[in-house]
């Protein structure tokens, strides 16, 4: 007879199965289905019009800042991302689909730079530092990312977060929920 199953398997076990799904688009290009967080409002002037595509940028990068800052940064910091780190498993979990979250926010704030004169300049040289962030979500994902990959998360962020605050829009970190992670 089999005793009761603990609730750390019941947990665990949905999560790891889950992982790969979620975490599979990364920052893989082509689909350009994020229209509607980049499309400007209807019916508006062009300076409205810039004025949301700054709030949609701070929008935007601040949640890339603070999915990296929360679930990559921050525990590979801690070593959770080690073999045998306590709370390593769920660590990986969570920094897979936040890579991909990341990437994703970050070429939505690039667009977003683009509906604004001063900001689409600044974001600009920025775009091929994001497109290199490819893959990384499913590297932290199987536990492969190393330092340099940090660094990238870490380099990028700061690169728009510079570029937003010398064009007047300064993004603040901003937790995404799990759910926001995982659609």
């Amino acid at each position: 007879m089999t005793g009761p199953v603990p609730l750390r398997r019941l947990v665990v076990a949905p999560l790891l199965c889950c992982a790969p799904v979620v975490g599979a688009t990364g920052c893989g290009g082509g689909d350009k289905s994020g229209a509607s967080s980049s499309a400007s409002p209807s019916g508006t002037s062009s300076t409205e019009a810039q004025k949301f595509a700054k709030t949609r940028f701070v929008a935007d990068a601040g949640l890339a800042a603070g999915a990296t800052y929360q679930w990559i940064v921050k525990p590979y910091r801690a070593d959770t991302f080690e073999k045998g780190a306590d709370g390593r498993t769920f660590a990986l979990v969570k920094a897979g689909p936040a890579g991909g979250f990341t990437c994703n926010r970050l070429k939505a704030a690039v667009t977003d730079a683009k509906g604004d004169p001063l900001l689409s300049k600044a974001v600009a040289p920025l775009t091929a530092g994001i497109e290199s962030l490819k893959g990384l979500g499913d590297k932290l994902r199987r536990g492969e990312a190393g330092a340099g990959d940090i660094g990238a998360f870490e380099s990028a962020i700061n690169g728009i977060r510079s570029a937003g605050g010398g064009a007047g829009a300064e993004a603040k970190d901003k937790v995404p929920s799990a759910s926001q992670l995982g659609g």
